[in-house]
């Protein structure tokens, strides 16, 4: 085997790889610790974080203490309150009486916090991960090679296109893009938005507002039977305990993935408030007459097809069990973002544990390697650990997990019992 060259090759503790909000906490709450070095390797030149969803008043459902690490250390300096305090806005933060950072405000923070760490290396593109030598070996496009024993996999998820949807010709767009193509989007004669959460809401309540202005026909189809609000209510919310995750983990696998479906309205659910201010506006411009859009619940996406500038949308009404076709010169799809096994993976393989259905078998401690002790998966883990995977509140507990295990003993204290309630027998 041909050797490495030396100066291309640096050694660590462990390597993250992938730096949105749960891989970006992780290194701010290891920075500080002298006993372990690691280094966090990101593909795009700066922290980006949903930037096509920055519409005007758009926040976060999860209050600020969900940033990056107050729930693991309340102390640390790269607090989303030491952000407000650092960028003069406080005082106004404290005014303003609302728990929930604006979207872009959370973006800037996290931007603000990776600027001050020495361990993030933005524009490395990982391209192979081999083992060799009890170490495994992470390969960049620029030659360069990153040594560890420990690895953290913060790649994320990427926006999902439905298979009707997968060949499809024309310009449509997933609201990842949302912002980028309005403008485009504005001049068409019609719209139609496809998808039932939060994005799709916030989409569909930001056309509706313009929509006298550039007098473009809007469509909303669901294939839900309503429009589910998140429910955040605060028995719910101890779902997101080390609790719930004991007694979720311990549940047959097949129960675990029906779970999976069946708790979605838990975090992909639209908030209350948004809800009831769509039926306000659509209420308000309706005064003037019959607003030219459709809301169409039951309506499940079977097929699409491009001709001459206009979609054909094949739809079908599950409870009455009909298909329609629905023609719009604009597309948008709110249909959510999927996990997808990276390909730089494909050597390691063999050292990771999968389950029946194919997916990570993630263990307690979120190793997914056959030692149980190396390679630790951020997010993408809501078929073993539940609504806790995603949630942005639970990603400083999981990092200080994920410490523990790093550093073999407890760094900042791992919480084992919060709720009130008991959910197993």
């Amino acid at each position: 085997m041909t050797a490495l060259p030396e100066s291309r090759v640096t050694t660590h503790d462990f390597v993250g790889i992938g730096l949105g909000p749960f891989n970006l906490g992780l290194a701010c709450l290891t920075e500080p610790i002298s006993e372990l070095d690691g280094v966090f390797l990101e593909s795009k030149p700066d922290f980006e974080w949903h930037a096509g969803m920055f519409l005007d008043g758009a926040h976060l459902q999860t209050p600020f203490m969900s940033d990056l690490v107050t729930l693991a250390d309340p102390t640390s300096p790269y607090s989303f309150l030491n952000y407000l305090k650092e960028r003069g806005r406080l005082y106004s933060f404290y005014i303003r009486e609302n728990f929930y950072p604006l979207r872009v405000e959370y973006d800037d923070y996290c931007r603000w916090a990776a600027n001050k760490l020495t361990s993030v290396r933005f524009g490395t593109t990982v391209t192979e991960v081999t083992y060799e030598d009890e170490h495994y070996l992470v390969r960049t496009t620029a030659g360069d090679t990153y040594r560890a024993r420990r690895l953290v996999l913060g790649t994320g998820t990427s926006p999902y296109v439905p298979e009707a949807c997968r060949d499809l010709d024309g310009d449509f767009i997933h609201n990842s893009r949302y912002m980028r193509h309005k403008a485009e989007l504005q001049r068409k004669e019609s719209i139609t938005l496809v998808g039932s959460g939060q994005s799709a809401a916030e989409i569909y309540y930001d056309l509706l507002s313009e929509i006298d202005v550039h007098g473009y026909r809007l469509n909303w189809v669901t294939r839900s039977p309503r429009f589910f609000p998140l429910e955040y209510t605060k028995l719910t919310l101890e779902m997101t305990s080390p609790e719930y995750i004991d007694y979720f983990r311990e549940l047959p696998e097949h129960t675990r993935y029906r779970l999976t479906a069946e708790q979605k309205g838990l975090f992909k659910g639209i908030d209350g408030d948004l809800i009831n201010e769509i039926f306000d506006l659509l209420y308000q411009k309706n005064l003037g007459g019959p607003v030219p859009t459709r809301l169409l619940t039951n309506s499940a996406l079977h097929g699409a097809r491009y001709d001459n500038g206009t979609y054909i949308l094949s739809l079908r009404q599950e409870e009455q069990e009909k298909d329609y076709e629905l023609y719009s010169d604009g597309l948008i799809l709110a249909t959510g973002y999927k996990y997808a096994e990276p390909e730089f993976l494909a050597p390691v393989r063999d050292r990771l544990r999968y389950d029946e259905h194919g997916g990570f078998d993630v263990g307690r401690n979120y190793a997914i390697d056959v030692t149980g002790r190396d390679v630790f998966l951020q997010n993408a883990g809501v078929h073993t650990h539940s609504i806790t995977s995603p949630d942005l509140g639970m990603g400083a507990y999981r990092n200080a997990y994920i410490i523990r295990e790093l550093l073999g003993a407890e760094y900042y204290p791992v919480e084992k019992k919060i709720a009130f309630q008991e959910f197993s027998v």
